[in-house]
């Protein structure tokens, strides 16, 4: 009798130590999947998606305008704040081309701060006598005023005035 009770505390102890390493083992498992992130919808571990993917479509770089391009840009600007025939349009189309080309030429130098200030005042005062020598004085200061208040302030005068009361039928 007295080997029969110690053979069942043997296999109690057994048993006993068979259940630690069983449940020991199931909680290393979910702790070293916790860590690695298995399993959990893709939230965590390296981010690799089961799918190939294919090569990335190539982003087109912004070419830089022309200064062609940027006066064909402001010129319905200006002709909806100046109103300018056909000649004082080509007058002033190529005046601004010439100067926005060597403002253009200046900022690709790269010069000082102080050299770059002075290189663009030099251009505006030369800009400013050419379009003074080509337009009549009403036109010309329109589009001093034009410049100096920006083309942006001109949009807004058209916006407001689109913006206006609604007639009643």
């Amino acid at each position: 009798m007295f080997i029969l009770i110690l053979d069942t505390l043997n296999i109690m102890k057994n048993c006993r130590l068979s259940l630690l390493t069983l449940v020991f083992a199931l909680l290393s498992i979910s702790w070293a999947e916790a860590q690695y992130g298995y399993g959990n919808g893709s939230r965590y571990g390296r981010q690799r998606s089961g799918l190939p993917r294919g090569p990335e479509p190539q982003q087109e770089e912004a070419k830089p305008l022309t200064a062609e391009e940027i006066v064909a840009e402001q010129m319905p600007q200006i002709m909806e704040v100046v109103p300018l025939n056909a000649f004082e349009e080509a007058v002033v189309s190529s005046i601004l081309t010439k100067y926005v080309q060597q403002s253009i030429e200046l900022r690709i130098l790269g010069l000082e701060a102080d050299k770059m200030r002075e290189g663009m005042e030099k251009i505006r005062i030369n800009q400013k006598a050419e379009l003074e020598a080509g337009l009549p004085a009403d036109k010309f200061a329109a589009l001093m005023d034009l410049q100096e208040n920006g083309f942006k302030k001109a949009k807004q005068k058209n916006k407001k005035k689109k913006k206006g009361k609604k007639p009643k039928d």
